[in-house]
């Protein structure tokens, strides 16, 4: 079967963000934006293969502050009206400092992030499923 159009056959739902606690690095508390959230398939038929592509920002900079790529839908295909288990992704970047991650929050200094969600399912273009603010709490598991 060709290309399914993700826009229209997915909805992304359960969305949770944060900044994570990624523990410490080079002897300093590092901080990182999270996104969770769940893919529901509100087709009428079964899809497989699907990516996302997680693009986060700061909210005074246009360029991307990180993104990952990660399997949305794998080869066992999401079922028509089903929700996929939850799906993690974070940014390699991050803040860090010698504060501690909750004072890291509440620094002058700190700008807020978003994450941009986009997906994609065989041969066509990436398209935007979701935009959300990165809430600042801090997230521990």
């Amino acid at each position: 079967c060709g290309a399914r159009e993700v826009e229209k056959d997915l909805r992304l739902t359960d969305v949770e963000t944060g900044w994570y606690d990624a523990g410490i690095v080079d002897g300093q508390n590092k901080i990182v934006p999270s996104v969770t959230f769940r893919i529901e398939n509100v087709s009428q038929e079964a899809i497989d293969d699907v990516q996302i592509n997680a693009i986060f920002r700061r909210l005074d900079e246009a360029e991307a502050w990180g993104d990952r790529l990660v399997r949305g839908i794998g080869d066992e295909g999401l079922e028509a009206g089903a929700t996929g288990q939850p799906l993690v992704v974070r940014s390699e970047r991050g803040y860090t400092g010698i504060e501690p991650r909750l004072q890291m929050l509440k620094n002058s200094q700190f700008v807020d992030a978003k994450v941009e969600l986009f997906g994609k399912h065989g041969s066509r273009t990436w398209v935007k499923m979701g935009e959300y603010p990165i809430d600042r709490e801090l997230i521990t598991d």
